[in-house]
């Protein structure tokens, strides 16, 4: 299977794409960013500057990752301040969630949708709530 980029995903600069990569519509990416094989991106995601997807990662509609701590307006982002955030090999991640600068989620770790993630995620845990906590059973 070859990749598939819908025709209305914006990139913001060059970036990294691995091979069977599918990303959905009026998804935006920003420069630099790395996206691993066989990651899945759906529609509506905002994957900005200092993100990298390992391989098999799955983003759900509406995503939004973070990259600055105290963003401001009326001045360019100094590029120094961006945090990078890591998602590891086959993690997924539900739509709505928000992701904060500055994160790693682990290997197969699973992000519930609408969550927002202010601290690392372990591997193979989930992630659930408003700041994200580990969810028991």
């Amino acid at each position: 299977m070859e990749a598939y980029i819908h025709p209305t995903v914006n990139f913001v600069g060059t970036c990294s794409i691995g091979g069977t990569v599918r990303i959905g519509a009026y998804t935006e990416i920003g420069r630099d960013v790395q996206i691993g094989d066989g990651c899945k991106i759906q529609a509506f995601a905002y994957i900005c500057e200092g993100v990298t997807l390992e391989d098999r990662v799955f983003i759900g509609p509406h995503v939004v990752f973070t990259n600055i701590k105290q963003p401001k307006a009326g001045r360019e982002m100094p590029r120094e301040e961006i945090l990078p955030t890591l998602v590891k090999t086959g993690a997924n991640i539900g739509a709505g969630a928000i992701i904060l600068c500055g994160v790693t989620i682990g290997e197969n770790a699973m992000v519930g949708a609408g969550s927002v993630v202010t601290r690392n995620v372990r591997p193979n845990t989930k992630v659930v709530g408003n700041p994200a906590r580990e969810a028991k059973g």
